[in-house]
């Protein structure tokens, strides 16, 4: 009973997250300048025009009463007609949704396999040249702007090697893996420093525990004191970690997806508030506050199950 209630509350807290951020994401997408009537009508535009479409979309109302219709719309599962597309919302971000999530999974997984063994490596090293080389190089890459790190990846192994491609999503899963490596090794990168330090100072800190001390007493071999002890220990707070930046991770896509032109929700959230299409923006803000939430969740769920020493209250 005690992980239902748990899992209750925080969906409980959720709520009020998720219309703070409603709230704040249709205010900030209206006080915008530029008018989304003008950017329907372009060269067409003209005053009559102009006051017939604001009516027909609602624009001419008072904007509480815009921000109250988008509410009930979102209460009822509709998030609204897209001026631009003049297609419901949930139709074009559900076209666009796929390759920012195999971008998302697909950095994850780069991530975790950058991370493991170098943060092992770095621990069992610590101080020594590996470590100081593993920590330097990942200071680096965390540091270095994403952008600036994805058109050097460009330049080299698309453009120079011409390994990968400059841009796309490919086709198939064997094309989505080839044209998504760059913009996901973009990702992993930056979010593999963050993981690498966390878990090799949770080795660290567990190696200098007196029960790691008692098993090589009884003479336990290393392996088997790295795999049932020290990693044992040192993983879940990492796991926590890593659910918070894969969270943040759904950000990083919005800047990835542009430079790569991956043609996912990131890239359509920026043509959205060029194009002022208030209800596109108001719906992928509000599905990856949901992202973000969801995942969080989870977090907390998976990091009770592996440390018995948390508990759900």
């Amino acid at each position: 009973m005690g992980g239902y209630s748990f899992v209750g509350r925080r969906l409980i807290q959720a709520i009020p997250v998720l219309f703070g951020i409603t709230l704040v994401s249709f205010f900030l997408i209206h006080l915008i300048p530029g008018d989304p009537v003008a950017a329907i009508l372009g060269n067409h535009y003209n005053a009559q025009t102009a006051a017939a479409l604001r009516h027909s979309l609602g624009l001419d109302r008072p904007i509480w009463d815009q921000y109250l219709i988008f509410l009930g719309h979102v209460v009822h599962g509709n998030l609204g007609q897209s001026i631009y597309y003049e297609q419901p919302v949930s139709q074009v971000i559900g076209d666009r949704i796929a390759p920012t999530a195999w971008l998302v999974v697909y950095s994850s997984v780069l991530a975790a396999v950058i991370s493991f063994p170098l943060a092992l490596v770095s621990a069992l090293r610590h101080d020594g040249v590996i470590d100081q080389v593993i920590r330097a190089v990942f200071v680096v890459a965390f540091a270095m702007p994403a952008f600036w790190v994805g058109i050097v990846l460009i330049l080299f192994l698309s453009i120079d090697v011409k390994i990968f491609p400059v841009s796309g999503y490919g086709n198939g899963f064997a094309g989505h893996l080839q044209a998504l490596f760059l913009p996901s090794l973009t990702i992993a990168l930056a979010f593999s420093a963050v993981l690498i330090r966390s878990l090799r100072n949770g080795i660290l800190e567990v190696m200098s525990e007196d029960y790691i001390r008692t098993a090589r007493a009884k003479g336990l071999g290393t392996r088997l004191i790295l795999l049932r002890h020290m990693l044992r220990n040192a993983v879940p707070p990492t796991i926590t970690i890593f659910g918070v930046n894969i969270a943040f991770l759904l950000g990083s896509t919005v800047v990835i997806e542009n430079v790569f032109a991956v043609g996912g929700i990131g890239q359509l959230l920026v043509s959205a508030i060029l194009q002022r299409d208030y209800e596109v923006v108001q719906g992928i803000t509000l599905l990856l506050a949901v992202a973000v939430v969801a995942i969080n969740l989870l977090t907390d769920i998976v990091h009770v199950l592996l440390d018995p020493r948390v508990s759900y209250g």
